[in-house]
């Protein structure tokens, strides 16, 4: 097997748009990261495929912080700390109105134990990539924008070259097993500064213009493992 990155940072979001967490080591299951997008607040009036409300609504979610419990078990616990300091559980009502009341939109919360992913369990991007952007921007580098769940370094490799590896597969560490399916098409999410909310439409029509719309990839799990920073990425022959 020829080796061609390794995993820099291990991501997951609890709750849709909210802030993510660096984990030092997880175990990677077929439904991905245990508690990753596990949670979503839903627009109860949408009749949209894409209901949830998001930072496109109230860009401060980007901002609200996320900490989980016992990940994994029936007794997990999901704590959400505003951008104003009010620390509630998850199923709060109390931060079920306050949503309501900041994004002017009735809301409920969805749990979904297979987790509530855009495309697929796992999202990937390679630190070349988001360094890239930065520089044709003029903008700070900055991953969280991007909510990989994998940030990778390559090896022998440049910016983008992780869009070629679409339909391959790869072994993480010692036993897991990840299959590539598509290449991440971007949307307006990115714009936005995951410290402050604030939009610059740069960086969209950067990759839109620049790189066919594309930045990271998708991926589905063949094989469960315990995957940590410094893992080796091995392509499969």
């Amino acid at each position: 097997m020829q080796s061609v990155g390794v995993i820099h940072e291990l991501k997951r979001y609890p709750v849709k748009s909210m802030q993510g967490e660096v984990l030092p080591s997880a175990a990677l299951t077929l439904q991905g990261f245990a508690e990753d997008r596990r949670y979503a607040f839903v627009q109860a009036t949408s009749r949209s495929s894409f209901p949830w409300l998001t930072a496109r609504e109230l860009p401060e979610l980007l901002y609200y912080r996320t900490s989980v419990e016992k990940a994994g078990t029936p007794e997990v616990a999901v704590t959400v700390t505003t951008a104003r300091g009010e620390n509630w559980p998850i199923d709060s009502d109390d931060l079920r109105k306050v949503l309501e009341a900041r994004s002017g939109r009735s809301v409920f919360l969805l749990r979904d134990y297979r987790g509530l992913y855009d495309v697929a369990p796992v999202s990937l991007i390679s630190r070349q990539t988001v360094v890239r952007i930065a520089e044709e921007t003029g903008t700070k580098e900055n991953s969280w924008r991007f909510r990989p769940n994998l940030l990778v370094d390559l090896e022998g490799a440049g910016p983008f070259d992780e869009l070629k590896w679409v339909g391959k597969t790869f072994r993480i560490g010692s036993a897991a097993r990840i299959a590539i399916t598509q290449v991440d098409q971007r949307c307006v999410m990115i714009n936005l500064d995951s410290a402050t909310g604030e939009s610059n439409p740069e960086i969209l029509k950067c990759v839109v213009q620049k790189h066919g719309q594309s930045a990271g990839i998708y991926a589905t799990v063949l094989t469960p493992g315990e995957v940590r920073p410094g893992d080796a990425i091995l392509l499969e022959a």
